[in-house]
């Protein structure tokens, strides 16, 4: 890989714990609409979104969402593909204190999500040095289809980033999941090229985490010693272990990190009350 071409441009996050540890948040598919009252398969996403929103800003125990490091927006931001979409998903993070970092999913038009969240003042930062981790974002998004791919230039950044930071735990962060969910209609819309990244995951000494969205669902697995983890849904869920599409009453949800400075990690799934937001259960698809 021609590295002279693949510049690694780092950002630095400052921790607020003194001991090192990195805390973060995962948002993922918040599938916007510009129409704030816009159904998706039952449930509004901005209103669901909002909630999401109210409820991490109402924590005031000492893991309040002010107290974290960084948020991560991993892709499905929009559904519909208008400027207003991402305009409504600026506004909301404008009103959580940590910076936002993101990434496209395969629902989103990037130039004009880039656009919006350049100009809300959001940053485009791919890779973060945070204590002795490094988290890399990395698209996978292919236009026009709904399973991903990582180009040759996101596997040299990642090549890079193991290179230049090979004593820091990696966080890499993508859209589309790496392994195997237990869906079959999801796991067809996987990223299909998740064994080049594998093969250059396995040269990293230290702990590695893969963090992805697109499945609307909690999954937590190690594989060859690498930790995936998948988070719900701001607003619809899918149904675990479904062959077909289905819905399930779990409702919306967002994840917790937090990144040990020895390579260990703790993680929550917290979710709004039962009943918060309902889909329509008879939807065959979306």
């Amino acid at each position: 890989m021609n590295q002279a071409r693949t510049p690694l441009d780092t950002t630095e996050i400052s921790t607020h714990r003194a001991d090192g540890v990195v805390e973060l948040l995962q948002i993922t598919d918040t599938h916007l609409f510009a129409d704030k009252d816009a159904d998706l398969l039952g449930i509004a996403p901005w209103h669901s979104c909002r909630a999401v929103v109210n409820a991490m800003l109402e924590d005031q125990d000492e893991d309040t969402v002010s107290r974290r490091d960084l948020i991560l927006a991993t892709g499905d931001l929009s559904q519909d593909h208008s400027g207003a979409s991402y305009r409504h998903f600026t506004d909301l993070m404008s009103e959580l204190a940590p910076p936002v970092f993101w990434l496209p999913g395969n629902h989103d038009d990037a130039p004009l999500m880039q656009a919006e969240l350049d100009r809300a003042g959001i940053s485009n930062a791919k890779h973060l040095l945070c204590g002795q981790w490094q988290i890399l974002l990395l698209d996978t998004q292919l236009p026009g289809e709904t399973h991903g791919r990582l180009s040759d230039s996101q596997l040299a950044l990642l090549e890079l980033a193991i290179e230049r930071y090979p004593d820091h735990h990696l966080l890499v962060a993508v859209h589309h999941q790496a392994l195997p969910v237990g869906c079959a209609w999801l796991d067809q819309h996987n990223l299909r090229n998740a064994d080049d990244m594998r093969g250059l995951l396995a040269r990293h000494g230290a702990a590695c985490v893969v963090l992805s969205g697109h499945v609307h669902q909690g999954f937590d697995l190690h594989h060859d010693g690498v930790r995936y983890l998948a988070s719900p849904s701001t607003c619809i869920q899918f149904k675990p272990l479904s062959d077909d599409f289905a819905l399930d009453s779990t409702a919306p949800g967002w994840r917790a990190l937090s990144l040990y400075p020895d390579g260990r990690l703790s993680t929550q799934v917290w979710r709004l009350p039962p009943d918060a937001f309902v889909p329509d259960f008879s939807a065959k698809g979306y």
